[in-house]
């Protein structure tokens, strides 16, 4: 006769208080996601899988958790057919199925997303790494589900720039070139600027109705930045950036409001009360301190924004 054990999680705690977010962090799954005409992609993905607990109860079953995880991740390597957002909100949608105690279950990832691509100005093949971000909330009410990346890039500072600019025309000047020509010249060669390395977030959460497409995405946010970068860069290329960065020089509050256009231009068929995430982190180069800026909004006071400002 076996022997019954004792099921402590579903007691009475000590401290009758609530907790929103009891789960799993840490947990590593291979990922295949499925492409028409191609080979599968594979992710290496962390997750992280949280439910919510009433007060009355002690804990949440780690078991189960892992238990869904491991069930619904393994299903989706096999198959091929899933978009991450999907498979985050299909491991939601089964952690609230079998937590009867809970209303809220949240799953997110994070992988490393390789492209190939080639480079500005030699047309070489080379790869560029983002961070895929996905995650899913099931409540009662649906299904929310979110997609994005994290991505790099180089901004150059229009502060500094413009001091570089007013000591050229001051020299140019003091030479007696003349006025137009000086103009000329400061329109044509862009002055310089100190530089940083950007790093852009964009995620868009909605109910999954249209999809997004992951790429786009990226495109959006690696071109909020002055200049995208490369993997692999000969002179040309080097050359080719950094003329590009230095001709639209961008504070890190320029880089979200770039985001913001290119997320309505991109993305205008989604509905309103999808929710956009946009980050912008600069790592300056001649300050200690890095800058930041960042703005979450849903999509229709986000197209009312900018739409505005296109037609003022």
């Amino acid at each position: 006769m076996s022997k019954q054990l004792p099921d402590v999680q579903a007691t009475a705690p000590d401290v009758t208080v609530g907790l929103s977010q009891v789960g799993v962090t840490g947990v590593e799954k291979l990922v295949k996601i499925a492409r028409e005409g191609k080979r599968p992609i594979v992710l290496m993905a962390e997750f992280e899988v949280f439910v919510d607990l009433p007060s009355w109860r002690k804990g949440a079953d780690m078991s189960r958790n892992m238990e869904v995880i491991d069930e619904i991740l393994e299903e989706a390597t096999r198959e091929e057919a899933y978009r991450v957002e999907d498979v985050c909100g299909d491991a939601a949608e089964r952690l609230l199925e079998k937590h009867d105690y809970t209303t809220r279950a949240e799953v997110s990832m994070e992988a490393e997303f390789v492209r190939r691509e080639e480079t500005p100005a030699t047309d070489r093949e080379t790869q560029y790494t983002v961070d895929l971000i996905a995650s899913a909330t099931a409540t009662d009410e649906g299904t929310r589900e979110e997609i994005g990346a994290r991505v790099v890039g180089m901004t150059v500072c229009p502060c500094s720039q413009g001091m570089s600019a007013a000591r050229a025309k001051q020299k140019l000047e003091d030479l007696e070139v003349d006025e137009e020509t000086i103009t000329e010249f400061l329109d044509e060669v862009p002055q310089p600027g100190h530089s940083q390395r950007g790093h852009a977030t964009l995620t868009v959460e909605a109910n999954g109705d249209p999809e997004v497409d992951l790429n786009d995405v990226i495109d959006v946010a690696r071109d909020a930045m002055s200049a995208r970068i490369y993997n692999l860069a000969k002179r040309p290329d080097e050359d080719h950036m950094t003329f590009e960065a230095h001709s639209d020089a961008k504070f890190v509050e320029d880089c979200v409001r770039s985001m913001a256009e290119g997320v309505v231009e991109q993305f205008d068929e989604l509905p309103d009360d999808a929710v956009i995430t946009m980050k912008q982190s600069n790592d300056e180069s001649i300050h200690q301190h890095n800058a930041h800026a960042e703005r979450v909004v849903e999509m229709g006071t986000l197209r009312e924004e900018v739409n505005g400002d296109l037609e003022a």
